[in-house]
C-alpha cells in the first residue's frame, strides 16, 4: 500500500534536500540549475558515506527531510480530498507518520548505494516563480536516465522542488496515487490509513 520506491527514486528523493537559495528577488536559470546540482551533490555525499551507523543515518536522513520539505503542504497532496475528511488530530498523526515512514525507506535504500552521479543540464522558466531544470543521472552500467525537477520559488526567495519527472513518470502524482488507493481500499477510513503506516513503520525498524 506503501509508496512504490526503486533505489533510483530513493535516490531522487534524497536530492531534494539542501539549503534555501536565499534572498527575495526572482532567481535565475542558473540559480536554478546550480540548485539541482548542489542538492544532487549532497545527497550523493551522504549516501556515499557507508560508515554511517543506522541509527545516525536515520537522524541524518530526517534532519535533512524536515530542513527541506514543507510537510503540511505534502501531506495535504498526497491524501487529496481524503485531507479534509481528517480530523486535526488525525492530519498531524499522518505527518509525523509520513515523515518516520519516508525517513526510514530513505535511509535503508541508501545502503545499496553504488556510484550513481546526477548531471543538470538546463534550466527553463515554469509559470512565473517557477523552474524546470533538465537532468541526466548516470549509472556504472546502461544509459543515462533523463530527469526533470520542479522547482517552485517562494516570497523570501528560497527555491524548493516540488515534483520530480523521471522517464515520464511523476513522483508527486505516483505518491498521491498510492495513497488514494489505499484510502480507496480501506473505504476511506483515516483511521486504518494510519494504522497501516504504523505497521509499516515497525517492519522497517525491524528490518534494519
Amino acid at each position: 500500500m506503501m509508496i512504490r520506491r526503486t533505489f533510483l527514486q530513493a535516490m531522487l528523493a534524497l536530492c531534494l534536500v539542501g539549503a534555501a537559495s536565499g534572498g527575495a528577488r526572482a532567481a535565475s536559470g542558473e540559480e536554478a540549475r546550480a540548485f539541482v546540482q548542489d542538492l544532487a551533490q549532497k545527497g550523493i555525499t551522504v549516501s556515499a558515506d557507508q560508515q554511517l551507523a543506522d541509527d545516525a543515518r536515520n537522524q541524518r536522513f530526517r534532519q535533512l527531510f524536515v530542513s527541506a520539505f514543507d510537510i503540511p503542504e505534502i501531506g495535504r497532496f498526497v491524501l487529496s480530498r481524503y485531507w479534509v475528511k481528517a480530523t486535526p488530530d488525525q492530519q498531524a498523526e499522518f505527518l509525523k507518520l509520513f515523515e518516520d515512514a519516508t525517513v526510514l525507506s530513505w535511509s535503508r535504500r541508501f545502503k545499496s548505494y553504488h556510484g550513481e552521479r546526477l548531471v543538470t543540464s538546463s534550466a527553463a522558466n515554469d509559470r512565473d516563480t517557477g523552474w524546470v531544470v533538465d537532468s541526466q543521472i548516470f549509472r556504472q552500467t546502461g544509459q543515462p536516465i533523463p530527469v526533470q525537477w520542479r522547482l517552485a520559488q517562494a516570497s523570501d526567495g528560497s527555491l524548493h522542488v516540488v515534483d520530480i519527472v523521471s522517464e515520464g513518470v511523476s513522483m508527486a502524482l505516483t505518491q498521491r496515487q498510492d495513497y488514494s488507493a489505499a484510502m480507496q481500499s480501506n473505504g476511506g477510513n483515516v483511521d486504518a490509513l494510519l494504522v497501516s503506516l504504523r505497521a509499516k513503520i515497525e517492519q522497517l525498524k525491524q528490518a534494519e
